[in-house]
């Protein structure tokens, strides 16, 4: 990135990359004195960036556990296209991913059959071969998936598919009847696992939405437009999606997360302003102007 900048003609100096491990340069590079704003994209790591940095603007996108809310009336094939897409995709390792399905349970069954006829389509492997699904990012991680799997497993929840690793490749899996007492409930598993809650009322998947300490996106899959801007209202998340998959969205768009997903809106016009300051210059004339009346 930093050679395309210079063959842009950006001066050298003026941007620059500083690679090496957070515990040696972390703490450098965030409380240095001519450091003068920081943005940042990660998860815990985040939050003590905030704990250490000084009186400077911050930018903060610290993950999500973004709830698709689908409602009797919704399309149940656009939902569940959507859900693939929005869950699976770069295997899950998105913050904006579809991280946890609320789905009425009048419709609960036949969405699900929607979508496990969609993951059976997916292909599993490496990204040499264009896989749909490749290995996560690390061993620590996908032991962390597997943990979370494995408590809900315990606690009563359905396996939709076979539990299935190689290292850190990790096959699709829809844990059906997940209840709030499972840690994958509200834990971020940023790999290609979908706990599906079912629910009586919209007002579950709300607070189940509000509940969370987590809140960068959502979504809900609803015909009726005029409730579901109802609901979005009522759902504190930083954006809700009307009948499609949470995603970043176009670079002018505002992109912002709520409680622990973040601080400040990424977005070019929030970027701008983030790195600009204000400074006033007042004349102060000492003979009279204007009159008053």
């Amino acid at each position: 990135m930093m050679h395309c900048m210079h063959a842009a003609g950006f001066p050298k100096g003026l941007l620059c990359a500083v690679t090496g491990k957070g515990s040696e340069i972390g703490d450098l590079l965030t409380t240095h004195p001519k450091v003068n704003c920081i943005s940042f994209t990660g998860g815990d790591t985040g939050i003590a960036i905030c704990k250490r940095a000084g009186m400077i603007p911050i930018q903060m996108e610290l993950g999500g556990k973004d709830v698709c809310l689908v409602l009797e009336d919704a399309d149940l094939e656009l939902a569940a296209t959507h859900i693939i897409k929005g869950g699976f995709s770069y295997s899950g390792q998105r913050c904006t991913a579809v991280k946890c399905i609320c789905v009425m349970e009048k419709v609960a069954d036949a969405l699900v059959k929607k979508i496990v006829d969609k993951m059976a389509k997916l292909t599993v492997g490496f990204p040499d071969a264009n896989c749909d699904i490749t290995p996560v990012i690390s061993t620590v991680s996908a032991e962390f998936i597997e943990g979370l799997a494995m408590d809900a497993r315990e606690k009563g929840a359905r396996f939709h598919q076979e539990w299935k690793r190689e290292g850190n490749l990790i096959w699709p899996l829809l844990i059906d009847n997940v209840t709030t007492n499972m840690r994958i409930a509200w834990e971020e598993p940023f790999g290609p696992i979908i706990p599906i809650i079912r629910i009586k009322t919209p007002q579950e998947g709300i607070d189940h939405c509000n509940a969370s300490k987590l809140a960068l996106q959502g979504c809900i899959f609803t015909k009726n437009i005029d409730n579901a801007i109802l609901m979005s209202d009522a759902m504190e998340s930083g954006t809700i999606q009307i009948n499609a998959a949470p995603a970043r969205g176009p670079d002018h768009f505002p992109f912002q997360g709520l409680r622990e997903s973040g601080i400040g809106s990424q977005g070019i016009t929030n970027t701008i302003n983030l790195m600009t300051k204000t400074k006033s210059t007042v004349i102060n004339f000492q003979k009279e102007t204007y009159t008053m009346g």
